[in-house]
């Protein structure tokens, strides 16, 4: 099975520091976030190829030279390749002819800083027998103190507690049957920007297709700017502990 990571975007929340280096190369403990994720991903057995999909005629050519050397990380193939700058969804479709021979493939957008266990995710998408499967989590982590009110008295305080949120929060970690190919494709030809989740995954949901993988309690952040990394040191260590068991 084939890893497609998204590298592209205008990192726009994480400026200045992405008008000088992409979101992909957010230095973490010492090397670019990409490094961590591509080595944990190659550490899969049913991965054989990683896709680096990112803007390779801008910031993004920093990626590429970072990597010259390492076309091959633990057995796996790395291959970079233009996105199109055509949304979330869009950058996806001029990869049929690369995964027409898949049926299924992984996509990780490179800001998702995360050991998820892809095997289980995995098998959970095929036991559902769905066209996508989302990476979810109900639990998260405050980056503030909490505290617990009662007739305008604080009672206690909690320092940046795990809260259970009312609603699931969708992670930027796939695992999608190529069809969905087809389905960008026939939206590209209307408009020219495809969002993944809102033109393509919110009409499959109706039809009760698309299924949600939970993480649980695991540690996930989004690593958007080099501020957020640093004010997350504690949480990154954890991740990049868990990366490496």
């Amino acid at each position: 099975m084939k890893i497609v990571i998204l590298a592209g975007g205008r990192g726009t929340r994480g400026k200045p520091f992405t008008d000088y280096f992409p979101k992909a190369m957010i230095p973490i403990e010492g090397k670019p976030l990409i490094d961590h994720i591509i080595k944990y991903v190659s550490s899969f057995d049913f991965i054989n190829e990683i896709i680096v999909l990112a803007d390779y005629n801008g910031l993004g050519n920093q990626i590429r030279r970072y990597f010259e050397d390492k076309k091959i990380i633990q057995g796996k193939k790395i291959r970079f390749i233009q996105d199109s700058n055509s949304g979330t969804g869009g950058d996806l479709s001029h990869l049929s002819a690369i995964l027409k021979k898949e049926r299924d493939f992984i996509l990780w957008f490179v800001d998702n800083f995360c050991a998820i266990d892809l095997g289980k995710m995995y098998k959970c998408y095929k036991q559902r027998e769905s066209i996508a499967c989302v990476a979810t989590r109900k639990y998260r982590k405050e980056e503030t103190g909490y505290a617990k009110v009662k007739d305008d008295i604080i009672i206690e305080f909690q320092e940046k507690p795990i809260i259970s949120m009312p609603m699931v929060e969708c992670l930027g970690i796939y695992i999608l049957n190529t069809k969905i190919l087809k389905i960008i494709k026939s939206k590209k030809e209307r408009k020219n920007e495809v969002n993944l989740s809102f033109d393509v995954l919110q009409d499959l949901s109706k039809r009760k297709t698309v299924s949600a993988f939970d993480i649980g309690k695991a540690l996930w952040i989004d690593i958007e700017s080099p501020n957020k990394a640093e004010r997350n040191k504690v949480t990154v260590k954890e991740i990049i502990r868990k990366m490496k068991n």
